[in-house]
This record gives structure tokens, C-alpha cells and sequence, in this order.
């Protein structure tokens, strides 16, 4: 079956960003003049996907407000001759069919995903989380669902990581079973490093089908006291196979501010019109 939808939870506090994320979400923190959501469903674009959902939650109403229309905006651009920036904003409110519903409580990342049963029905849909984005010379999304096509199974994007980071992700104990593909066992959130089973962290990109709404409505509230989608990803391990795909390309994670940070220079130094200028700029620093 073809993927059509993609969920992308975006109800998160960003409370390592604050106070800058007391009014704006933080996947609204933008990456020089492109917030990091706008990334996000690019990418899903990118792999054929144009019915997108995103979960938002209290204080959110930019998110729907960037890829709404604008005629204020759009009617000023047009008078003043600027072209392709109006050219810009119009192609974001056009780019795809995104919806949008609140989560009302902050219950965790499963609950978040529960949430689009509804909209989901009876069909494999994309997962990618609001707060990170990737660069590649195949789109990421692009990669995990020719995984999924060749592998007829739900798969899961992951990488390794070194030890003293495992506590920071969901890692995968499973087989391998060849260089870029693992059969998953189960998935412990954020283990202590003496713990952990390996060290291949789920990057939040998942392609889940839809039994996967049955599990989240038995699995009870786990690490932090909120239900965790890796939780129910366990238990659907049981039922089928669930794998695990080793991606190619850089992932950017704005979810610390260092990691911000550093996603602002890399992508700064990879655009033709800045890298330039911006080089020189860095290099004249002498740090």
C-alpha cells in the first residue's frame, strides 16, 4: 500500500528554549529565514506525501498561521514589485492538504500520535517529529519508504550513536539481519548507558500501520510518566515484524540549543547565496 499521510507532532513545551518558546513553538525557530517545521513537510513532500497532519497543542497558532494564506502580505509584495517573495509565501500555503488537531494535555509523544486515529483510518502513515530535520542526497523520508515497500513491514529510521548519548534517544535491542536493516526486538526509552541494549538510537522517523492505535490505547504511562510511543512499538513487536533501517545523510536536531546552533552554520555554509560571505565572516572571527 501506498504511504498518503504523514503525522508530525508538534504540541511539545520546548522548555530547553525558553523563554523564547514562552509565545512561539519551537518548531517555529527558524533555520536563518525557514522555520524547522516548514523542513519537515518539505520533506514529506519531497517522498509523494501531500495529506499531512500536524499535532498541535496550547499556544500553536503560528504553526497554522505560516501555512496559511496571507492576502494582507501577499497584496503588500505584490505592490511593491517583490516577486519572488511572493512567489515564496503563496507556494507554502499551497505545498499540501495539512491538518491540524490539538492535543489538549501534554501526555506524552504516544498520546500525541493516538490522537490522529481518526484522521490515520486503516493505512500505513509516515511518523517524523516537528523539531528536526534532515539533509540528503535521497530525501530521508524518500529512503524509509522504499524500506518499507521492500521489507512489506513497519520501519523504523535509526542510526548509532555514541554510548554517552544513548539516554537521550529510544534504542533499538533487535538482530541484524543485513548492513542497513535490523530486526527489531523491543525499544527502551532512554536507557542508562549500563543498561541500554546497543547503541542504535530511533531518530523519529517511523513508517507505523495502523494497529499501531490499538497499542497506544493499552499502553500505560512509561518514562516520565507519559505514554511513550516506543512503549506500544514493543508491544507491536510482538504481534509483527518491525525493523529497523539505517538511513544516509545529516540529521539536524534543534531540540538543544547547541545543536541550534549548529544546524544555523551548517545550513548557512551550504546556500549558495550566503556560504560565501558568511565563510569569511566565520574565518575572520579567529576562534
Amino acid at each position: 500500500m501506498d504511504i498518503r499521510k504523514a503525522v508530525i507532532p508538534a504540541a511539545g513545551l520546548g522548555t530547553r528554549f525558553l523563554p523564547a518558546t514562552k509565545a512561539m513553538p519551537k518548531e517555529m525557530l527558524p533555520i536563518i529565514d525557514k522555520p524547522v517545521i516548514q523542513f519537515v513537510v518539505e520533506e514529506a513532500i519531497s517522498a509523494g506525501i501531500k495529506d499531512i497532519l500536524i499535532i498541535t497543542g496550547r499556544g500553536k497558532r503560528s504553526i497554522e498561521d505560516h501555512f496559511d494564506r496571507c492576502p494582507e502580505l501577499e497584496q503588500a509584495l505584490e505592490k511593491r514589485g517583490k516577486k519572488k517573495e511572493l512567489e515564496g509565501i503563496q507556494r507554502i500555503s499551497e505545498m499540501a492538504n495539512i491538518h491540524y488537531i490539538r492535543q489538549k494535555e501534554p501526555l506524552g509523544l504516544g498520546h500525541a500520535i493516538l490522537c490522529a486515529k481518526d484522521h490515520i483510518g486503516n493505512e500505513p502513515f509516515v511518523v517524523m517529529l516537528g523539531d528536526d530535520f534532515y539533509m540528503s542526497k535521497v530525501p530521508h523520508i524518500q529512503q524509509l519508504v522504499e524500506a518499507y515497500r521492500r521489507l512489506e513491514s513497519p520501519v523504523l529510521s535509526v542510526k548509532e550513536v555514541p554510548a554517552t548519548e544513548v539516554m537521550r534517544y529510544g534504542i533499538i535491542d533487535g538482530k541484524s539481519i543485513g548492513e542497513k536493516t535490523v530486526l527489531v526486538k523491543n525499544i527502551i526509552e532512554k536507557p542508562c548507558p549500563k543498561d541500554s541494549p546497543s547503541n542504535i538510537a530511533w531518530m523519529g522517523r517511523a513508517i507505523l500501520p495502523p494497529e499501531i492505535f490499538g497499542f497506544l490505547e493499552k499502553t500505560p504511562p512509561g518514562f516520565g510518566g507519559e505514554i511513550q510511543l516506543t512503549d506500544a512499538i514493543t508491544m507491536l513487536c510482538k504481534a509483527q515484524k518491525v525493523y529497523a533501517f539505517f538511513y544516509e545523510g545529516k540529521r539536524y536536531d534543534v531540540g538543544t540549543i547547541m545543536e541550534y546552533l549548529k544546524a544555523i552554520v551548517e545550513c548557512g555554509l551550504a546556500r549558495d547565496d550566503l556560504n560565501g560571505e558568511f565563510k569569511t565572516y566565520l574565518k575572520s572571527l579567529k576562534i
